[in-house]
């Protein structure tokens, strides 16, 4: 069983609405984020590869695409863009798309926060 990685990274702005008044989290405010993705899996016979990293690229290009400079609050299911939030947000954006998902990590590396999922075998 092997486990391939990939990162993308991308820069957007959130806002905590559940925080107090006055609270800094509550005020618009940006981060550089940084995405894992892992996948395990059995590499194919044919091509010695668990995926192609070109395939996987142009799904996660997709998805950064979708998150890149946005208000993070706008995103459907982002309401709350908590890193543990943006990481199911992932998972469910990408598990029908990457059989062997089996973990995401975001990470807010200039502040050094970061939150992991491990995902079930079945996604």
């Amino acid at each position: 069983m092997f486990e391939i990685t990939r990162q993308f990274f991308f820069d957007a702005a959130h806002y905590m609405p559940h925080m107090q008044e006055g609270h800094t989290y509550r005020q618009v405010h940006g981060h550089s984020f940084r995405v894992q993705v892992s996948l395990r899996g059995v590499p194919s016979p044919g091509t010695g590869w668990v995926m192609d990293f070109a395939a996987l690229d142009a799904i996660l290009d997709e998805v950064r695409g979708e998150l890149d400079h946005r208000l993070l609050n706008e995103i459907s299911g982002l309401a709350t863009p908590t890193l543990e939030n943006i990481c199911l947000w992932l998972r469910q954006r990408l598990a029908d798309q990457l059989p062997g998902l089996a973990r995401i990590t975001v990470a807010r590396d200039s502040i050094g926060q970061s939150c992991t999922l491990t995902c079930a075998p079945e996604n």
